[in-house]
């Protein structure tokens, strides 16, 4: 009898060997290959403006397989430590806007993220989202609730915000990829919010629902749920007088995010700077004493001191730009630490305040050669001696080389200060801004030259003029960057 049956359906077994398991499990048969992506930024960051909607708005929308698992840096302290884990573990740059795929695909800053990241994505058909310890896994078996510290993920026009470590990862995900999340939704607990606006750099993203499911916010566009089912009626009790209904305890409000803090006042901070860096009375000596070299070498030949004026003021430009380029390098490298980020906006501000005191201080009692204000008198006899040494226009720019090195002692406090503004720029964006930068910062210098040439002072009498007010040039360079300062340290630009 077992014989007859088995022949019977044999033929279709493997039917039903396939069937049973798609019907006993809908979910796993439905399910589809996402392409995972981690994501670091950090509001207050003036790159990760350039990318922030096209990473979790745009792409999300074009690419209805993207999952962006984003971490925000500079807000959340611990996403800042996931940050240094995943950048250690991928072999990336320590800098933000970053994107990651997997060990090899991986992109650093807004111009190649902007450029690059469509074109990755194209050549997936699926990536497993990567993990902190360099592994991956495939977003469907994906623990969500287990991601350290605290992450957003966006997919298509939904996104989940972790506030908590308590979740249901099948729920949540269900949710985010869900055609109509009010369908998941059915048979769950949860609280409707009103909609909080996402903070990203530059701006926010609005949604039209909103939820808090344990711990987590989800918001999506398109169809609502409606309202809330009601609570059952209390059973009334058999006094004459009913008690009173208690009263509903008011779901948790969530946490928005930060409000983005827009880089106000960028260029107006650098160029005050960059005021006080040009009106900087060292700069004017050695300037003068080059001059009045040339003027003994060539006595009433204007050209000779018109052409070793440009040449020396040029080489400054040059070597001072360098300078420049070093110095926000330096500090891009030190703000990968994202956590130092705002101590080092507030240490620039400490140190404003402690150079205008400084110049200041030099207007209530001057005296020659403060270190911060003036070149150290120790380093003078050193300069005097290049100087004299100058004969012709080649040397005069060779020697604009080597003097700015000895320059530096006096002129630096400003720059250093600019230069750790100008840090959150892409160095691309920097060039421009800081060649503005220090074309001020010679500006006086070239009147200077411009004057002595055209017979509109001699270089005497505008060292005799320097002299006389070297008090006030320090107490404008102070007042200046003093102010700017005490502002910073406030958080007013």
């Amino acid at each position: 009898m077992l014989r007859k049956f088995l022949k019977l359906i044999g033929p279709v077994l493997p039917a039903i060997c396939f069937l049973v398991p798609a019907l006993a499990f809908p979910a796993q048969a439905a399910q589809e290959n996402y392409v995972g992506m981690v994501y670091f930024t950090g509001i207050g960051c003036l790159g990760c403006e350039n990318v922030g909607s096209l990473v979790v708005e745009q792409l999300p929308r074009e690419y209805p397989d993207l999952v962006v698992i984003e971490y925000e840096i500079y807000g959340q302290e611990q996403n800042a430590l996931v940050f240094d884990e995943y950048a250690s573990a991928y072999h990336t740059e320590y800098k933000i806007p970053l994107i990651i795929f997997s060990q090899a695909q991986h992109a650093t800053g807004h111009l190649t993220i902007a450029n690059n990241a469509r074109g990755i994505i194209d050549e997936l058909d699926s990536n497993k989202c990567p993990l902190i310890d360099s592994s991956a896994q495939d977003f469907n078996d994906l623990d969500i609730t287990s991601l350290p510290g605290y992450p957003m993920i966006w997919h298509q026009e939904k996104v989940l915000i972790k506030t908590g470590p308590t979740g249901d990862s099948e729920l949540l995900k269900s949710l985010l990829t869900a055609n109509n999340p009010a369908d998941i939704l059915k048979d769950a607990e949860f609280e409707i919010i009103e909609p909080i606006a996402v903070a990203i750099p530059g701006g926010n993203v609005e949604f039209d629902n909103g939820i808090l499911i344990d711990d987590w916010i989800f918001q999506w566009d398109g169809e609502g749920i409606g309202t809330p089912p009601p609570e059952p009626e209390p059973t009334p009790t058999p006094t004459p007088t009913p008690e009173p209904e208690p009263t509903p305890t008011p779901a948790p409000t969530p946490t928005p995010a930060p409000e983005p803090t827009k880089p106000t006042l960028t260029l107006a901070k650098v160029l005050s700077l960059a005021v006080v860096d040009a009106i900087n009375p060292c700069a004017f000596a050695v300037l003068l004493l080059m001059l009045t070299t040339i003027l003994a070498y060539n006595p009433g030949n204007r050209r000779s001191i018109l052409l070793a004026g440009l040449a020396f003021v040029s080489s400054v430009f040059v070597m001072y730009f360098l300078y420049g380029l070093v110095i926000i390098k330096f500090f891009q490298v030190v703000e990968a630490l994202a956590p130092a980020k705002f101590w080092l906006f507030k240490g620039l501000g400490v140190a404003a305040i402690t150079f205008g005191v400084l110049n200041i201080r030099d207007f209530i009692r001057y005296k020659p050669g403060r270190l911060g204000t003036e070149m150290p008198l120790l380093m003078r006899p050193k300069v005097k001696k290049i100087i004299y040494g100058i004969t012709s226009t080649k040397g005069a720019f060779i020697t604009g080389l080597l003097v700015t090195f000895f320059l530096l002692p006096c002129t630096i406090g400003p720059y250093v200060i600019a230069a750790g503004i100008l840090s959150v720029f892409d160095m691309v964006e920097n060039v421009p801004i800081l060649l503005l930068y220090n074309l001020i910062f010679i500006l006086p210098m070239l009147g200077i030259v411009g004057g002595v040439y055209l017979g509109l002072g001699r270089v005497h009498d505008i060292y005799l003029w320097k002299e006389r007010n070297i008090g006030k040039l320090h107490l404008v360079a102070g007042t200046v960057i003093l102010g700017l300062g005490i502002a910073m340290l406030l958080g007013l630009v």
